[in-house]
């Protein structure tokens, strides 16, 4: 068992048309490390060349054992250093579970809207709606805020760069290999803190998290090597798939990511999905994600057209 979202993902995994895993894992293959580089695995040498591709110093990004661990890390840093009675958490949703179950088991309340935060958490590309906000509305919705966390797990689907080019006040990101990358096997995943920060969380993060394993490091590292070309069968793919997402929901926003909440379809998401578990078509129940309507789609795999098919079908049946 692992959270309600994958367990229920797992559960249904062997439906014909599957539309819920959010991540290229069996679509793009990353490169295996030799036994060479897994023995010469440089844990500092993936630091700077993440800290390049994020664009901040080196000193500012720590390595995890993925965006969930490094979410979480945040999320008990802030609330630890945040003053008494200070646990108020700002939350968009739709949003991905992890990001409000994490804050919840940190010991903030969720709370919506404006107003001032201890900690305002949001992912980019938004997990499972697809679209990417712009410099202006992260920084209007992060207004009051802290601290504000930015899980950018999808970015690398687009050509955006990092948040912290933005220069927010209290700005954390986050990023992992498993969605772009399809590196589910690679327990690699980093962030980055405020300058400010910098030497408080180190202590931290040196007392709270273990070393990567050699294997992750160096597969992490030919991975990044070999980032162009894997990056262009993953955004190819997905180009392809978005078109055929547009087709058939011309109305929805432009996504940025492989990912579409398609809400409403039905008032109540949770039975519209398990109608689509009758046509073995698998997506994911908007309750997951804090909001009762819709289910989220996601476009990741070569079969996503005749999948799509499938799930228009049992749409129209349920309109």
């Amino acid at each position: 068992m692992r959270f309600p979202l994958a367990d229920w993902i797992d559960a249904h995994a062997d439906c014909r048309h599957h539309l819920a895993s959010s991540g290229m894992h069996g679509t793009v293959r990353h490169p295996l490390p030799t036994r060479a580089e897994v023995r010469g695995a440089s844990e500092a040498e993936l630091r700077r060349s993440l800290a390049e591709l994020v664009g901040v110093g080196r000193d500012r990004l720590f390595l995890t054992h993925g965006a969930t661990e490094a979410a979480a890390l945040v999320a008990h840093f802030v609330r630890a250093r945040s003053a008494s009675g200070g646990r108020r958490c700002r939350v968009a949703l739709p949003e991905y579970p992890p990001l409000r179950g994490i804050a919840l088991a940190a010991g903030f309340r969720l709370v919506p809207g404006r107003g001032t935060a201890d900690l305002a958490v949001v992912s980019q590309p938004r997990n499972p709606v697809g679209d990417l906000w712009s410099e202006d509305r992260l920084s209007a919705w992060a207004d009051g805020a802290r601290s504000i966390l930015v899980d950018e797990t999808f970015r690398e689907f687009t050509d955006a760069r990092s948040v912290q080019r933005f220069g927010l006040r209290g700005l954390w990101s986050t990023g992992t290999f498993t969605k772009v990358y399809g590196g589910d096997d690679l327990r690699v995943g980093f962030v980055v803190v405020p300058e400010r920060e910098r030497a408080a969380f180190a202590r931290f993060h040196g007392l709270v998290t273990d070393e990567i394993a050699p294997y992750s490091i160096a597969g992490a590292l030919a991975t990044l090597a070999r980032r162009d070309r894997l990056l262009r069968t993953a955004r190819g793919i997905f180009e392809r798939n978005r078109e055929c997402w547009r087709r058939a929901t011309p109305a929805g926003p432009v996504l940025r990511a492989p990912l579409a909440f398609d809400d409403p379809v039905l008032p109540d998401g949770d039975r519209f999905a398990r109608a689509c578990l009758r046509a073995s078509v698998l997506v994911c129940p908007g309750s997951f994600f804090g909001k009762r309507s819709g289910v989220r789609v996601c476009l990741t795999r070569p079969t996503f057209p005749t999948d799509l098919a499938a799930y228009l079908r049992v749409r129209e049946r349920a309109a």
